[in-house]
């Protein structure tokens, strides 16, 4: 078995088209378009390698045949957000076979990359950074991932703690909603929004690029405390939007203000891996696009991507009243059931209103790290 870069275009072609082979038996799979994919990994299209470097490596058996593959990444915008741990360098994308000598090898492959480099950490995965899927699954193998969540197979754990990782951070994802808005919510919400001066209001389609611009300056301000955050960069957000754009539900985007000012926000997405699971090519045509027309209409879940309160207005009821409005709209369009992820399982005060609601954790995914 070697270790290969897979720089050249017939290389990531290969990287690409690897999990379209290794999933292929997993019903629970949700296979990502190809060409998205190629774009996440483009230098000229996705703006994170603006401040970041990636290599990407491919395992071989002796016959040619790809048994695994790895990303190591430096990410310089790390570095100037977290001071303290400017020499942490990352790996994602892993995918591998269950042999822990394909693991070992991908691993060292990615270690020595960033060690050139004088990183000391290497911590992942991050499928590039934490402003995008990330985290290993480690409970919770018995439903398919909702949409932008990994998935992988129960023994990639094993790989990595037999290779010498240790738990950095686990990411919790929580379930519910089928049972309806919990009268106390519904009740509570009623009385908070009579007595204060919290407005909500839904996305504007016809302003969207606008609407972009306000969450630019909130999304890097309700989040810069938090373990593992990076700010995203206007050109990054803006890649972003334009990926979101074709799926997003105007009123399943809620903005709060305090009389003029914007506060916070929420975005619960429909879950398209429904629909893309039936699509075992990753490609759009020739039947792709229609498959996943089709099967569209079979959603009936959502993701809770994101929702975030400026920090002075957090004990506000802010949050309450955002989750009851996309609760309540949700149900309106036919998704009764949500998963709210992640949650970092340190952030009480988000995990305690979770649970308030009724919502439990069904999955839990974990980032590692490893000396170098």
């Amino acid at each position: 078995m070697t270790v290969r870069p897979a720089g050249s275009p017939a290389g990531l072609r290969t990287f690409i088209g690897f999990p379209y082979r290794h999933y292929r038996s997993d019903p629970l799979w949700a296979p990502p378009l190809r060409r998205d994919v190629a774009t996440l990994l483009s230098r000229t299209e996705n703006p994170f390698f603006e401040h970041a470097e990636m290599a990407c490596f491919l395992a071989e058996r002796g016959d040619g045949t790809v048994v695994g593959r790895i990303a190591a990444i430096q990410n310089d915008a790390h570095g100037r957000a977290h001071p303290g741990e400017a020499t942490v360098g990352f790996f994602g994308l892993f995918e591998s076979v269950d042999d822990q000598s394909v693991a070992d090898a991908l691993f060292g492959a990615a270690a020595a990359w960033l060690r050139e480099r004088g990183l000391t950490v290497m911590r992942g995965p991050m499928n590039l950074s934490t402003n995008d899927d990330c985290g290993v699954l480690v409970e919770g193998f018995g439903t398919p991932p909702v949409i932008m969540m990994p998935h992988n197979p129960p023994y990639y754990r094993q790989l990595l703690e037999r290779a010498g990782f240790t738990k950095a951070m686990d990411l919790l994802a929580y379930e519910g909603g089928c049972d309806g808005i919990p009268a106390r919510l519904r009740d509570a919400a009623a009385k908070l929004a009579a007595r204060s001066k919290i407005t909500l209001r839904a996305l504007d389609m016809r302003h969207y690029w606008s609407e972009v611009a306000q969450l630019k300056v909130l999304y890097n301000q309700a989040w810069e405390a938090n373990w593992g955050f990076i700010p995203m960069t206007d050109a990054e957000m803006d890649h972003l939007a334009r990926q979101l754009k074709p799926v997003v539900v105007p009123d399943l985007v809620v903005f709060a203000s305090i009389g003029e000012r914007l506060v916070g926000f929420a975005i619960d997405l429909p879950d398209f891996n429904v629909a893309l699971r039936s699509n075992r090519s990753g490609r759009l045509f020739p039947f792709g696009l229609i498959k996943l027309l089709w099967n569209q209409r079979k959603i009936t879940r959502t993701r809770v991507v994101t929702l975030g309160v400026l920090p002075e207005f957090r004990r506000t009821g802010v949050d309450a009243l955002m989750y009851e409005w996309l609760w309540r709209h949700a149900h309106a369009r036919g998704y009764p059931w949500a998963e709210s992820s992640w949650i970092l399982e340190t952030n009480t005060a988000m995990r305690n209103a979770l649970e308030r609601m009724g919502f439990v954790v069904y999955k839990t995914y974990r980032v590692y790290d490893r000396s170098l």
